[in-house]
């Protein structure tokens, strides 16, 4: 049998537990950012190819944490970037750095789904400039990160 534990706190003492979540929401700035792409038929050679340019270009980023592409194994026309930044500084010279990048990707893929995670004031800063992206925000809340 699989062992069980509530993911909300339930019940008369859980009235601490938002004082527990503040105190341990992270120092840690960093934000990463998903975007799932889904490549056009017939463009897989095409799209990998402009992985290759885009990553190339995201090596100079001082901010930049990681970045790369994987490929669905299950689904040949799926890909994700996975992308780290210091903070939203990090993630917004990013997007300014490969903007013609993304301006020559559409005939090529479309993402379908793209999400920032990261904590709540690194957050504040990018939901203006990521709203054309229909974008989908998490907020860290625990965590550590090794230095």
């Amino acid at each position: 049998t699989r062992a069980s534990f509530p993911l909300t706190p339930r019940g008369p003492d859980t009235a601490h537990c938002s004082n527990i979540m503040a105190s341990h929401a992270p120092e840690d700035t960093c934000v990463t950012i998903h975007p799932y792409f889904e490549i056009k038929e017939g463009q897989e050679g095409a799209f990998r190819e402009w992985c290759g340019r885009i990553t190339a270009t995201a090596r100079s980023e001082a901010l930049c944490i990681y970045y790369g592409f994987s490929f669905s194994e299950s689904e040949p026309r799926v890909a994700f970037c996975r992308e780290a930044y210091q903070n939203a500084d990090g993630a917004l010279a990013h997007l300014a750095n490969v903007k013609a990048h993304l301006d020559e990707s559409g005939p090529l893929a479309s993402i379908t789904r793209f999400e920032v995670h990261g904590p709540a004031a690194e957050l504040e800063k990018l939901r203006e400039p990521l709203k054309a992206f229909d974008t989908k925000f998490f907020v860290l809340e625990f965590g550590f990160r090794n230095k």
